[in-house]
């Protein structure tokens, strides 16, 4: 199965014309801040799963933190039998967000001074904004790739297929192969996502031997993975 998180890049915000959350949909207001399902249909997740003839599943959200991407995923990996069927896809997000508990539930909140928070939490999360300086998101950014790298080498230890990328990487590519964003919003439409899919597919196939056999990952693979540092899909 190919399972697929990350932020409103990966989940296909914007696919559908105005629409980031299924709940921005009044036909999906149950679905809460998940993926609209018809967008995820047309993302690059969808796509690449295509490719690689396999089963799909998406839990990329909207405004998702790295903190909420980084626990979904393990829960599967915890909840998951044969972890030798599972390859994960994960475009990473900005590294100032973060995921704070409330209750039972989780808020991802963002530097942009803009989330709705509880009313008990609105100075502590003016505060919180004030002090998300340029040094601040650098410190972050050099602690999500500690973290992120040494998730790389627990998945590796478990033969679980991964392929990670920055959301930047993501940008970028698309914007160089000149794709345009989606009006206003820094989103890209479907004919962006199925070149981003076209993409991954030959780095899954240099990475893993899936052309026989998607369980194996090459041991070249292996041992240029342990040794660096994450830094994308040129690592």
């Amino acid at each position: 199965m190919i399972y697929v998180n990350g932020d409103s890049h990966t989940a296909g915000a914007d696919i559908i014309p105005g629409i980031c959350f299924a709940q921005d949909d009044r036909r999906y207001l149950a679905y809460g801040r998940r993926a609209h399902p018809e967008a995820v249909l047309q993302t690059y997740g969808y796509h690449f799963s295509q490719a690689m003839n396999q089963g799909f599943f998406c839990e990329a959200e909207s405004a998702s933190s790295n903190d909420r991407i980084l626990r979904t995923t393990k829960k599967v990996i915890q909840d998951t039998g044969k972890k030798e069927n599972l390859f994960i896809v994960i475009g990473w997000s900005s590294w100032e967000r973060e995921e704070w508990k409330h209750g039972d539930d989780y808020l991802q909140v963002t530097a942009s001074g803009t989330d709705f928070v509880p009313e008990n939490m609105v100075e502590e999360y003016k505060e919180w904004v004030i002090k998300q300086t340029p040094e601040e998101c650098k410190r972050k950014e050099q602690e999500w790739n500690k973290i992120i790298s040494e998730f790389s080498n627990e998945l590796l230890q478990q033969n679980i297929k991964h392929i990670f990328f920055h959301t930047h990487e993501y940008t970028k590519y698309l914007l160089e192969n000149g794709f345009n964003t989606i009006g206003t919003t820094n989103h890209f439409g479907a004919d962006a996502h199925r070149a981003w899919a076209k993409h991954l597919v030959p780095i899954a196939n240099r990475m893993y031997s899936t052309k026989t056999d998607l369980t194996q990952p090459t041991k070249r693979s292996i041992l240029t993975r342990v040794k660096q540092e994450f830094k994308g899909l040129k690592r």
